[in-house]
């Protein structure tokens, strides 16, 4: 199911006819190691772990007797999986469940896992709620430090490395640092994309300026969410040196989805799904 990433294959850019009968053939998977060679990430050597969180809240189908039904949706997509999932395409897809009858919501999760996982090539977990049973979630300013009240000067807009830039002479134990600042813009359209990232790390101390100037040169940089994620990730890592690194973002939501990507050296550094405050 792996697509080129050009305008005549891609859903993005274009004028979409919604069709609302179930079509698995809209979802339109990527494969993660065209960017992943850029930043010198080996096939099947990782240095993370991770996943791509989907929330969804635009969701419905049909019972079997017709009446609608709706529901909010989880997706969790390894991050080794070989390919991501477009998210105009999901959109799409979703919408293709509108009219289309089925016997249970378990029925629609078990094709919607079935279906997402024939697309990024993993086992995709899927959790489906209906209203009355969705999770409660936090909703508000993030804990840790916001690097946004710094006074800097700013001039570059495309993402440098060489921004970034930690003090061996001094040693962090556990800090979280986040900054509201994100944007980046869709590969295909130039669309914007504002998202919140976190950077929980231990090792030496990072420049909080550097990192500051280092999330807003992503300002004019025209990649997907996931794929910024895990640029972020790695220059961190090879100009910073930490012990333990997480990176992860909350991008605000587009379409009925907002998607929030994580990684990092290891398991356990996983933070809830929450919702930050723009979204």
């Amino acid at each position: 199911m792996t697509a080129d990433l050009t305008p005549e294959h891609s859903p993005l850019g274009r004028t979409t006819s919604y069709r609302s009968d179930y079509a698995p053939e809209l979802l339109f998977p990527l494969p993660r190691q065209t960017k992943r060679d850029e930043l010198g990430i080996v096939p099947g050597a990782l240095p993370f772990v991770g996943e791509d969180l989907w929330n969804a809240y635009e969701i419905s189908w049909l019972d079997a007797r017709g009446k609608p039904v709706v529901a909010i949706g989880e997706f969790r997509v390894p991050a080794a999986s070989p390919r991501l999932i477009e998210s105009k395409s999901l959109k799409l897809y979703l919408n293709s469940f509108n009219q289309t009858r089925f016997a249970s919501a378990a029925a629609v999760q078990g094709v919607l896992a079935r279906d997402l996982a024939a697309a990024a090539g993993a086992e995709v977990g899927v959790a489906l709620f209906p209203l009355a049973l969705a999770p409660v979630r936090r909703y508000g300013w993030p804990t840790g430090v916001c690097l946004d009240a710094q006074e800097i000067d700013v001039d570059t807009y495309a993402p440098r490395a060489g921004l970034l830039g930690a003090d061996a002479t001094r040693e962090v134990e556990d800090e979280l640092l986040f900054s509201h600042l994100l944007k980046s813009n869709c590969l295909v359209t130039g669309q914007p994309d504002w998202g919140t990232v976190f950077v929980r790390y231990s090792g030496p101390a990072l420049d909080r300026e550097g990192l500051l100037r280092y999330v807003i040169s992503f300002r004019e940089h025209n990649e997907f969410h996931e794929q910024c994620v895990e640029r972020i990730f790695q220059d961190i890592l090879t100009q910073c040196a930490p012990r333990e690194l997480a990176v992860w973002a909350r991008y605000t939501r587009r379409g009925g989805l907002d998607i929030n990507p994580f990684r990092a050296l290891r398991e356990g550094w996983q933070p809830p799904n929450e919702f930050e405050v723009r979204q």
